[in-house]
């Protein structure tokens, strides 16, 4: 067995999400977090994007344990996909465990997975490692970093977090902590980069809590807040509000009722149980005294607030005198989902307040003056950044190195490297494959990127079928071929376009010997002849679709 400890991405870095990060030695390993990525504008029809996990399954008894830093999506939204195929235990925080359990319960694995609650400065051991969760500031509670010990040194894996000295609901990043690991001497620092191009400090949440119970108390009507679903300190910020300003609070969309149900069993939200709402009080409850929490900050589809913006969710209809709050900065990639709906809600007439108008919603990430502070008291002798677009790990690499950092020992990978740590220094190994593994419905991974180019080809030029039907003996049409466009031309042009069409199929078909044909020497032939004619008439490249019909 190798004595060099391994650090294998298998996503989050050069992307915001789909965190994964494996750390082996001696032929075990463990997880760090098990996150999802949200599909960009090109990614048609995929509803979320998973690490791909061949490096696990070359070798069964590999994978020993999965450790979450926290409860949010691109943290632990992958997990039920391999806990699928993997049966391991998973430590984590009580939240996050509240998190997965809904999501495994959903996926019908509840019932199978050992979960395991670590308490801050708990270690536990597996394998050759024993790791240690500790606290950190976030956007969501219960969020923490790994101290991970290892045959060959320790590494401090930090997870999302930032330097928060008013947090709203008093959890600090475990600074002395860290000071005591640099104290005893780290091997490998692991950090959070997101916000490692933003000067200065990160805003703390109560900036947040000031501005949500400001525009609830100056509201007249109906205050509507979205917010991430997994955001329970945001969801009790709204709480303490209405119980100031003498409201109550109506839960909707299907994320967040269970979300709040399970923070609530917990004892994460504290509110009297009068301040919640039921379906059916809230038809009748007044408009000044009422306040929706709900779905939607992202302008998902289906999402509560989204529905509400096209007036088709079955409870709550925008109107005149309603207050929205969008309590979330968009994703990179749903920009344009989430402005959409901004605009319709004006349309029907609400205020609507977004983080461009008030300081509705804060980074939950370190700026680089916090990424300093945690640089100056490790003190490793490594350092990876992580979680962040490549231009995030090359700044954060750039600050450890005017920290004093050697730049050898400041190392950006990339998702799929194998970076390999012994006595001897660190040094790329050799890569592992950490593809995109999209999920479509009930389909995972069978949709790949030639199934996505054949649905931007669609959605950008349409599509002409071709139907010939063929006698098998003769080889001549056995009756006129029919040619059908779907989103390529307009009704005035259509008509005659299918018939050159049409015509262009006989004369090809027409134009062979007699007896039987070579099947895909036609089918090539169909396909690249009437893509050529409607090019040449169009200046348009449909996906021309020959179906050959032997009768």
């Amino acid at each position: 067995m190798s004595d060099a400890l391994r650090v294998i991405p298998l996503g989050g870095l050069g992307e915001i999400g789909r965190n994964m990060m494996i750390y082996e030695y001696g032929g075990e390993a463990i997880a760090v977090d098990v996150g999802l990525l949200f599909p960009d504008a090109e990614h048609l029809g995929v509803d979320i994007i998973i690490p791909e996990i061949s490096y696990l399954r070359r070798d069964p008894s590999l994978l020993q344990a999965v450790f979450l830093t926290h409860g949010h999506e691109d943290h632990i939204g992958a997990l039920p996909f391999l806990l699928r195929e993997m049966n391991v235990p998973v430590f984590c925080s009580e939240l996050t465990r509240g998190l997965i359990e809904v999501k495994l319960r959903e996926h019908r694995l509840l019932d199978r997975v050992q979960i395991t609650v670590l308490e801050p400065g708990q270690r536990v051991s597996v394998g050759p490692f024993t790791v240690e969760f500790f606290l950190v500031s976030h956007s969501i509670p219960d969020a923490g970093g790994f101290h991970i010990h290892t045959p060959l040194g320790d590494v401090v894996h930090t997870g999302d977090f930032k330097i928060d000295h008013t947090p709203v609901m008093g959890q600090h990043t475990d600074l002395p902590r860290l000071a005591e690991a640099g104290a005893e001497g780290v091997l490998l620092l692991a950090a959070d980069s997101t916000y490692a191009e933003i000067e200065g400090y990160t805003p703390s949440e109560q900036i947040v809590a000031d501005a949500l119970d400001r525009a609830i108390g100056a509201a007249e009507g109906r205050v509507i807040v979205t917010t991430f679903a997994s955001l329970i300190s945001r969801v009790q910020m709204v709480l303490d509000a209405a119980e100031r300003h003498g409201r109550r609070v109506f839960v909707t969309g299907r994320s967040m009722v269970n979300n709040v149900t399970m923070a609530r069993d917990l004892g994460y939200l504290q509110s009297a149980p009068e301040t919640f709402l039921s379906q059916r009080q809230v038809a009748s409850h007044p408009d000044s005294g009422t306040i929706i929490v709900c779905t939607g900050s992202q302008g998902e589809p289906t999402a509560a607030l989204t529905r509400m913006a096209r007036g088709t969710h079955p409870v709550v209809a925008i109107g005149e005198g309603d207050t929205v709050i969008l309590s979330s900065n968009p994703v990179p990639g749903n920009e344009k989902q989430v402005y959409r709906n901004i605009d319709a809600l004006f349309e029907r007439g609400a205020n609507v307040i977004y983080n461009r108008i008030d300081s509705v919603h804060v980074r939950g990430h370190a700026a680089r003056e916090e990424l300093k502070i945690v640089h100056r008291i490790v003190q490793p002798r490594y350092f990876v950044p992580i979680h962040g677009e490549y231009r995030h790990l090359v700044l954060h690499r750039e600050l450890a190195i005017e920290l004093g950092m050697e730049p050898d020992d400041a190392i950006i990978l990339s998702d799929g490297d194998v970076l390999e740590i012994d006595e001897g220094g660190a040094r790329i190994a050799e890569r592992v494959s950490s593809d995109y593994v999209f999920v479509d419905g009930l389909g995972v991974g069978d949709v790949d990127e030639f199934v996505l180019r054949d649905r931007q080809h669609l959605a950008t030029d349409g599509v002409l079928v071709v139907i010939a039907a063929v006698d098998r003996h003769t080889g001549r049409l056995t009756r006129p071929p029919e040619v059908m466009s779907h989103g390529f031309v307009g009704p005035e042009e259509e008509p005659a376009l299918l018939e050159a069409g049409a015509k262009l199929v006989t004369d090809i078909v027409g134009s062979g010997p007699a007896g039987r044909r070579d099947w895909a020497d036609l089918h090539e032939s169909l396909k690249d002849d009437v893509l050529m004619l409607m090019q040449k008439r169009t200046h348009r490249r449909p996906l021309v679709l020959p179906v050959m019909l032997e009768v």
